[in-house]
Order: structure tokens, then C-alpha cells, then sequence
């Protein structure tokens, strides 16, 4: 990680902040990826796959692995774990660099969190494979139908995966605002961590616990991926700010 971030009197232009892979070549290639599972699904493909991967955790689910991986998977609580652990961790991060910045990033998460994995759930419809064992006690093979016609009251916003595509966008905000509190002394190791592991270990857990279809976590990769490079190629450090807000005004981003 590179030293501190200097503030300046002269705010430079606002670019684009790069991302890795640079260019936008792989952001269409999640977003293709993302159709092209979508559209794969809806015409009856890996449908298999995902009743196959199902049953064998309905049939392979002794209590301790069970609990263990309900804990684990305390790790996608949004309203419970990853929106108050990022706000805490803006308003260290405002008190400390004296600047209103991280908040935007927290409120541009939130927003696109909320207008892309929702809709999306409600337009595909589609059920938990526990479905088949409780209400509305689906066949597993009309469970697992995505654009399906469920019956009123129903859940059926299964795909994709929100605990795995939130982890995906959260993470990368608590791992960014955890370098820029610490003033870019997070280890490496440590950032990677936080950055990558809980998308990891919700993929793992939700599926084994047949909160979600082994599809609508990778469908949930893909979109995360694709909503986490457009927060971080945000200039957040360079956008206008007018009125009292020039008071808290500094710069807050750190370069891993």
C-alpha cells in the first residue's frame, strides 16, 4: 500500500479512479455472463446442476456442519451486520480525515444495492430450494424454474443471490474505508481478507444450507463484481461538493 494520501488546495480534475482488471472490457463480461446464465436457466439449462448440488446438502447435513455454517453465514446480514459495520466505519473514518466522503460512498452502495439486486429478484421469480420442504411445499423440479409463477404469498426471490452480491458490494466498502482509517497501514493480507473471503464463504453457505440454488450465488458474483468495479472507479475524493459541505471537504480514499 502507498503512504498517505496528500491534500492539496487545488482540487484536480475528476477522472475515473482505475480498476483491476483495467478497462471496460470485464465489466462486459460480467454483465454478458450475468445474461447469459439468466438466459441459459430460462430455457432449462443447469437446472439439473443445481437440483443435483441441492440434494446432496438436503442429504448431507449433520448438526455441527449445519450450525457452522449458519454462523458463517451471519456474515451476509445487511441490515444486521454490513450496513452498521460500514456506517460505524464512515463516521470514524469523517471524524478522522475531517470530510463528508465516505458517507457518499455508503449512500451510493446502498442505492445501488437496492435498485439492481431487488428488482432483479422480483423479475426472475424464482424459489428457494427449500421450497420443496416447506411452504408452499413445491415439487424440487418446480422449484427450481426461474421466471416461474409462484403462488400468491409465495417466496420467490431467490435469484440472484443477495447475501452473496451484497457481501461482494459491502465488503469492498468496509475493506475500503478500513484502509483509509488506518491510513493505508492494512496489510495487504488483512485487506484481501476482508475483501474477498465472506463473498467466498456466503457462496459455500448459502448454497449448503439450501438457502439459495448453486446458480443464483454465481449469477450473484457476477452482478456483485459488476456493481463493486462502478463504486470503486468512482472519484469519490474529486466530486463537487457545495454549501457547508466544503467544511468537511478533504480527501479520504487511500491506493492499495
Amino acid at each position: 500500500m502507498t503512504g498517505v494520501r496528500k491534500t492539496t488546495s487545488v482540487r484536480r480534475g475528476t477522472r475515473l479512479t482505475p480498476v483491476r482488471p483495467a478497462g471496460w472490457w470485464f465489466d462486459a463480461v460480467l454483465l454478458a455472463g450475468f445474461a447469459a446464465l439468466t438466459a441459459a436457466l430460462a430455457r432449462g439449462h443447469l437446472l439439473d446442476l443445481d437440483l443435483a448440488v441441492s440434494e446432496w446438502a438436503f442429504t448431507h447435513d449433520p448438526a455441527p456442519a449445519y450450525w457452522t455454517a449458519r454462523v458463517f453465514n451471519l456474515l451476509g446480514q445487511g441490515g444486521g451486520l454490513l450496513l452498521p459495520v460500514s456506517g460505524a466505519l464512515a463516521v470514524a473514518v469523517a471524524w478522522r480525515r475531517r470530510t463528508v466522503r465516505p458517507f457518499l460512498l455508503v449512500a451510493a452502495a446502498f442505492l445501488v444495492t437496492m435498485l439492481t439486486i431487488g428488482p432483479l429478484k422480483i423479475w426472475t421469480d424464482r424459489a428457494a430450494p427449500t421450497a420443496s420442504v416447506k411452504e408452499p411445499f413445491l415439487a424440487p423440479e418446480e422449484a427450481v424454474q426461474i421466471f416461474n409463477q409462484l403462488p400468491a404469498g409465495a417466496y420467490s426471490m431467490s435469484y440472484p443471490s443477495g447475501h452473496v452480491a451484497n457481501a461482494i458490494v459491502w465488503y469492498g466498502v468496509i475493506a475500503l474505508l478500513l484502509v483509509s482509517l488506518t491510513a493505508g497501514r492494512l496489510p495487504v493480507g488483512g485487506y484481501r481478507l476482508v475483501r474477498y473471503a465472506p463473498p467466498g464463504i456466503l457462496l459455500i453457505t448459502t448454497t449448503y444450507l439450501n438457502f439459495h440454488w448453486l446458480t443464483d450465488g454465481l449469477a450473484a458474483l457476477l452482478l456483485g463484481l459488476l456493481l463493486d468495479r462502478f463504486l470503486h472507479r468512482v472519484p469519490w475524493d474529486d466530486l463537487p461538493l457545495g454549501g457547508r459541505l466544503r467544511r468537511w471537504d478533504a480527501p479520504f480514499t487511500e491506493r492499495h
